[in-house]
C-alpha cells in the first residue's frame, strides 16, 4: 500500500513538473550572425531613461491647474522630438519590460522559474552589443544584463536592496541617488583619463533606471500625490542630466536621449496583468536621428487619449515595446540584438532615405536569421516525412525577397514592395501618341522636345500621390475664408514682383505693404519694438525706388554721409559689445578697429580722387592702391571676425559698405546700410514668428553661432509660414536688384562708380566692378537669410523647393510677355526679364555658398583658441 502511494506521488510530482518542461522551456536560439546598418549612425551615444511603473496617461495629462507634471517632457514632445506609447506585453512586469525595451524580444517564458530575476538561457542586447554601457539603479534589474555579456564592458552601479522599501517615508530618493551618481560619475571622468577616453568613444549606451515611481506607485496608489509628485521629480532630473549631457559632450549634437516605462501601474497599485492602465506606458524620443516635432490637423486612433492630453495637433507614434531595441541600436550603428523581433520605427528616424532603407533591411535579415536557426533545429530533431517547411518563406522565396529588396535599394526606390506597371505604361501611351501626332504634321525635332518633356515630369508628379493628398488634406483643414485670403495674398504678392520689373515704384507698395504686416497680426503685441522698427526700415527702403536711377545726378556729400553713419553705427555697436567681456576678445575688437579704419580710408579715397579729378589731375596712385587693398580685404576680414551671428553679420556689413563706398556716386551708398539694418530686424522678427507658432523656443542672437557643419538632424519639416518667408527673400533680392537702378538697361550705370579704381578705359575690369556693386546688396540679403535659416531652422533645400516655385510661376508670366516686335530696346528688355527670373534659382546656388563662405568660416590671427569647460 505504502508503495502504491509513494509511486503516485511520483507520478503526479512527474505531471507537475512536466508542464514547465514542456510550457517553459525557453524559445530562443543561437548561432545567428550579427547584423547591423553598413551606413554611418547619426549618434555617437545613447541615454536611456526608464521611469519604472510610470503610466502613459498620467504623464501625459494635465493637472487640475492646466499644467503638465512633467514641463521639461512636454516642451521636448511640442518642440524638440518625436512621441508615442509604447504598448507593452504580459507579464507587465520590471523584468520582461527591461528585456523587450534593451533586447528586443518578450520576456523568455522560462524565466517564470527563476521569479523573473535571473537569466534562465543567455541572450544578446543593446549593452552587449554596444561598446561601453554605464548602468545605474536598482539591483533587481541592472545585473541581469551585465551577466553572460561578451567581454567586461558593461558597467553597473547599484544601490543598497535595502532602500527598496515600499514603507519608506520618501521613495524618490531612489531616483535622487541615481541622478546624483551621473553627475558624480562624469565629474570624475575629467579627472580620470582612462575613463574620459572611454566615455568620448561612439557607441556607448548610458542607462538611467528609475525606480522611485514604482514604489511610490506600490505603496500609495498610482493617484496619490506621492507618485505625481516623483513624476515631477523624475522631470527635473532628467532635465539636469540632458544638459550635463550637452554641456559635457560641448552641443555636439550627436546624443540621442531616450525616455519611457518598462510598464504601467493599476489604480490599486499593482502590476503584471494586461489591462491598458499597465500595458500603455510613454516614448519620448529627442536628439541626434530623432524627427523633430510634427504638426497636424488630425489624427486616427481609437482611444480619445490625445483631446484628453490636449496633444491633438502633434502627431503621435506608437510602437510595440519591442520596437525601441531595434530603433536604438540603428541610432548609435551597432548589430541588431541577436534575439530581437522588434521592428524598427522609422516614423521616428531624421535621416536620409537610404538610411532608412538600409536600417529597415537589416532589421528584416536579423528577423529571417533568426527564421533559418529555428527551422534548421527543427528540421535536425523531426523525422523527414514528418517535416514540413513554411511555404510562404521557402529558400527559394527568401531569396527572392532580399533580392528584390537590395535591388529597390540600390536603385533608390525606397517605397517600392510590389509596384503598378499601370501608372508608367499610361504615359508610355501618352508619349508614343504625342510623337505620333507630332510626326504627321511634320513639326520640327524642337517640338518633339517641348511636347514629350511634360510627360515624364508629371509621371515624377502622380508618382507622388500620396505627398499631393496630404498636401490637400492640409490645406483642407483651414477655414475657406482662410485658405481663399491667403491665396489672394500670395497672387497679390507675385503680381506685384512681376510689375516691379516694369515699375520701381511697385517695390515702394510691397514694402509698405511690409511695414503694416506685424500690425495685422500678434506681433504687434508680443513685440512692440520689434515691429517699430520693422516698419520704420521697410518704409525707410521703400523710399529708394522712388529716387532716380543712378547716375543721372551723383552727389558725394550723400557719399559721405553715408560714410559717417556706418562709423557712427560702428561706433555705437562696438560699444555695445565691449560691455559684454566674456563674448568680445582683444582680437575681434582689434579686426573691427580695422574695419572702421577701413570705411575712414574709404571715405578719404572718395573725396580725395573726386577732388583731383575736378582738377584734372588724375586718379591718385596711393588712392588707387587703397582701393583695389580695400576690394580685396572685404571678402577675408569678416573670417576674422567672431561667428556669432550678430558679430559676423555686422563684420560683413563694414566691410562690404567700404568696398561699396568707393562704387557709390550718390545716394545710393546709404541704401546698403538701411536694406542692412532691415535684415537685422527680419532675422529678430521671424524669430518671434517662430515662437508664436509654438515651433521652437526664442533664442538670443548673442547665443547663436554659425556652423559650416549643419547637424541636418536640427533641420524640421516646412509650415505654412515658411512660404511667406521664402517670399520675403525672392522680395528683397528683386529690392536689392531694382532698389537703386535696372540692370536691364545698362546705360543707365554711370562710368564714374569705378574712378576710384581705375579711370583708363577697361570694358572688362570696369564691367567687373559694376557688377560687383551690384551683387553687394544681394550678398547682405543672403547673408541674413543664413540666419533666419539658422534661427528658424530651415532646410537650404526646402527653401530652393518654395523659390524654384515662385520662380517659375513670375517665369511663366514673362514667358508670355516675350516680344518679338517692336525697338531693340523693348525686345531686350522682354528676354532679359525672362532670363532673369529663369536664372534666379543658380543665381540663388552661387550666392548661398557665397554666403555660407562669408559666415561660417573662421580664420585666426595668431595660435589656437583656447578651450574652457564652462
Amino acid at each position: 500500500m505504502l508503495l502504491f502511494f509513494t509511486l503516485g506521488l511520483l507520478i503526479h510530482f512527474v505531471f507537475f513538473a512536466s508542464i514547465f518542461d514542456i510550457y517553459f522551456t525557453s524559445p530562443l536560439v543561437h548561432g545567428m550572425t550579427p547584423q547591423f546598418t553598413p551606413l554611418p549612425p547619426p549618434a555617437r551615444r545613447l541615454v536611456l531613461f526608464v521611469a519604472d511603473g510610470l503610466r502613459a496617461d498620467t504623464l501625459y495629462e494635465l493637472d487640475e491647474n492646466g499644467t503638465s507634471r512633467a514641463p521639461f517632457i512636454r516642451n521636448i514632445i511640442m518642440h524638440e522630438g518625436s512621441w508615442g506609447i509604447s504598448h507593452t506585453r504580459v507579464p507587465t512586469e520590471s523584468r520582461p519590460g527591461h528585456v523587450a525595451l534593451i533586447a528586443g524580444f518578450y520576456e523568455d517564458v522560462s524565466a517564470v522559474a527563476k521569479g523573473w530575476k535571473e537569466n534562465p538561457v543567455e541572450f544578446d542586447s543593446l549593452f552587449n552589443e554596444s561598446k561601453y554601457t554605464w548602468s545605474w539603479g536598482s539591483p533587481d534589474i541592472l545585473p541581469m544584463f551585465a551577466k553572460g555579456a561578451s567581454g567586461d564592458h558593461v558597467y553597473t552601479y547599484s544601490y543598497d536592496a535595502k532602500r527598496e522599501d515600499f514603507g519608506a517615508q520618501d521613495a524618490t530618493k531612489l531616483d535622487t541617488w541615481v541622478f546624483d551618481n551621473v553627475k558624480d560619475f562624469f565629474h570624475h571622468a575629467r579627472n580620470n583619463q582612462s575613463l574620459f577616453s572611454k566615455i568620448n568613444e561612439e557607441k556607448i549606451v548610458f542607462f538611467l533606471h528609475l525606480l522611485g515611481i514604482d514604489t511610490n506607485g506600490h505603496a500609495h496608489r498610482p493617484s496619490s500625490r506621492d507618485y505625481k509628485d516623483n513624476i515631477k521629480k523624475v522631470d527635473d532630473g532628467v532635465k539636469e542630466i540632458v544638459s550635463m549631457f550637452n554641456h559635457f559632450y560641448g552641443n555636439d549634437g550627436k546624443t540621442t536621449f531616450i525616455f519611457t516605462s518598462d510598464h504601467g501601474m493599476t489604480d490599486w497599485g499593482s502590476h503584471g496583468a494586461g489591462h491598458p492602465s499597465e500595458t500603455l506606458t510613454p516614448l519620448v524620443t529627442w536628439g541626434a536621428g530623432i524627427n523633430y516635432p510634427q504638426r497636424v490637423s488630425a489624427q486616427q486612433f481609437d482611444d480619445s487619449f490625445l483631446k484628453e492630453w490636449r496633444l491633438e495637433n502633434w502627431k503621435r507614434l506608437d510602437v510595440n515595446q519591442a520596437d525601441i531595441a531595434p530603433l536604438m541600436t540603428s541610432l548609435i550603428g551597432v548589430p541588431f540584438p541577436l534575439n530581437s523581433v522588434g521592428i524598427l520605427p522609422v516614423d521616428y528616424l531624421n535621416n536620409t532615405d537610404l538610411f532608412k532603407a538600409e536600417s529597415m533591411f537589416t532589421n528584416a535579415v536579423q528577423i529571417l536569421e533568426q527564421f533559418k536557426v529555428k527551422m534548421t533545429q527543427k528540421k535536425e530533431v523531426t523525422l523527414p516525412f514528418l517535416f514540413t517547411p513554411f511555404k510562404l518563406l521557402s529558400d527559394s522565396k527568401q531569396f527572392n525577397i532580399l533580392r528584390k529588396a537590395r535591388s529597390y535599394i540600390k536603385h533608390r526606390k525606397f517605397d517600392e514592395v510590389k509596384p503598378s506597371h499601370l501608372l508608367p505604361c499610361s504615359f508610355v501611351a501618352i508619349g508614343i501618341l504625342v510623337a505620333f501626332f507630332l510626326l504627321i504634321q511634320a513639326c520640327p525635332w524642337t517640338y518633339y522636345v517641348y511636347g514629350l518633356l511634360p510627360v515624364p515630369i508629371w509621371y515624377a508628379v502622380l508618382r507622388e500621390c500620396q505627398v499631393i493628398q496630404d498636401l490637400v488634406t492640409s490645406l483642407l483643414t483651414y477655414p475657406l475664408s482662410h485658405f481663399v485670403g491667403y491665396l489672394l495674398v500670395f497672387t497679390l504678392g507675385i503680381e506685384v514682383l512681376v510689375l516691379s520689373f516694369f515699375y520701381r515704384y511697385m517695390l515702394t507698395a510691397g514694402l509698405t505693404a511690409f511695414a503694416v504686416w506685424p500690425f495685422l497680426t500678434r506681433l504687434w503685441t508680443r513685440a512692440k519694438v520689434t515691429s517699430l522698427s520693422w516698419a520704420f526700415f521697410s518704409v525707410l527702403l521703400a523710399v529708394f525706388p522712388l529716387m532716380p536711377v543712378v547716375g543721372r545726378k551723383p552727389d558725394i556729400s550723400l557719399v559721405m554721409g553715408a560714410g559717417l553713419l556706418v562709423l557712427l553705427l560702428s561706433l555705437c555697436v562696438v560699444t555695445c559689445l565691449m560691455k559684454r567681456k566674456d563674448s568680445f576678445r582683444k582680437e575681434e575688437l582689434l579686426v573691427h578697429l580695422l574695419q572702421v579704419l577701413s570705411t575712414v580710408l574709404s571715405m578719404y579715397v572718395v573725396y580725395s580722387t573726386q577732388s583731383s579729378l575736378l582738377r584734372k589731375q588724375g586718379l591718385p596712385l596711393m588712392n588707387q592702391i587703397i582701393s583695389w587693398a580695400t576690394l580685396a580685404s572685404s571678402l577675408v576680414v569678416p573670417l576674422l571676425s567672431s561667428p556669432a551671428v550678430f558679430q559676423r553679420l555686422f563684420s560683413i556689413l563694414l566691410s562690404l559698405m567700404s568696398t561699396y563706398l568707393l562704387l557709390s556716386t550718390g545716394y545710393e551708398a546709404v541704401f546698403p546700410l538701411v536694406l542692412s539694418c532691415l535684415m537685422f530686424v527680419w532675422i529678430n522678427i521671424e524669430q518671434e514668428t517662430l515662437q508664436q507658432s509654438g515651433v521652437c523656443c526664442k533664442q538670443k542672437l548673442t547665443s547663436i553661432q554659425f556652423s559650416y557643419n549643419t547637424d541636418i538632424t536640427q533641420f524640421r519639416q516646412l509650415y505654412l509660414d515658411d512660404i511667406r518667408r521664402a517670399f520675403f527673400l525672392v522680395f528683397f533680392l528683386v529690392t536689392a536688384f531694382f532698389g537703386t537702378g535696372n540692370i536691364a538697361s545698362i546705360n543707365s550705370f554711370d562710368l564714374a562708380s569705378v574712378y576710384c579704381f581705375l579711370t583708363v578705359f577697361s570694358p572688362f575690369m570696369m564691367g567687373a566692378l559694376m557688377m560687383w556693386k551690384i551683387l553687394i546688396p544681394f550678398v547682405l540679403v543672403m547673408c541674413a537669410f543664413e540666419a533666419v535659416q539658422l534661427t528658424t531652422q530651415l532646410s537650404s533645400k526646402s527653401l530652393f523647393l518654395i523659390v524654384l516655385v515662385i520662380s517659375d510661376i513670375m517665369a511663366l508670366h514673362f514667358f508670355f510677355l516675350v516680344k518679338d516686335y517692336g525697338s531693340w530696346l523693348d525686345i531686350g528688355t522682354s528676354i532679359s526679364h525672362y532670363v532673369i527670373v529663369m536664372s534666379m534659382t543658380i543665381f540663388l546656388v552661387f550666392l548661398n555658398g557665397l554666403a555660407q563662405l562669408l559666415t561660417t568660416k573662421k580664420l585666426r590671427l595668431c595660435g589656437k583658441p583656447k578651450s574652457h569647460f564652462m
